[in-house]
């Protein structure tokens, strides 16, 4: 899967907001090129974290995956504790298992934000598409949820 195909893949999913940061547009120099998707069905940036990110290139303190690599980027998305540890083979708070982050087409824990049920695949490809497309369709859904409870209580207030 390349970055395209996997952004279409998610703005197929309904009401995803995505956002591809570029010079001009205010955003830090850093994010430009790398692309944010939010379950905003309403199109405004909601006050959260987005539930994919797809990076491409070393954020400082987190080089490890190598994304500088010609031709490399990181999709990293919210999998929830059940698929984080069906894929890891643990709980998201403990030490995860040295794994190399450069590996590709591999689903692995994010190397940061790992401890918060996060994962993450270096040019996910054949053999993980099948899987990414299930686990970006379940993040979209833990999103859609997550937006749909905080809405049911601010209408109870």
């Amino acid at each position: 899967m390349d970055v395209g195909e996997i952004i279409k893949f998610l703005d197929g999913l309904g009401g995803v907001l995505t956002l591809r940061p570029a010079p001009g547009d205010g955003s830090p120099e850093i994010s430009w090129g790398d692309a944010f998707f939010y379950y905003a069905p309403d199109g405004v940036v909601p006050k959260t974290q987005p539930f994919a990110t797809i990076v491409t290139k070393d954020y400082p303190d987190d080089e490890g995956s190598r994304l500088n690599r010609p031709d490399t980027f990181r999709l990293n998305f919210f999998a929830g504790k059940e698929a984080f540890v069906s894929w890891t083979g643990h709980e998201p708070r403990q030490p995860t298992r040295d794994v190399d982050p450069s590996v590709t087409d591999t689903v692995i824990a994010h190397p940061l934000y790992g401890k918060l049920g996060w994962l993450a695949v270096v040019n996910p490809g054949t053999r993980t598409e099948p899987a990414i497309r299930e686990l970006l369709r379940t993040a979209h859904h833990l999103a859609r949820t997550r937006r749909e409870r905080r809405a049911d209580r601010q209408r109870a207030d």
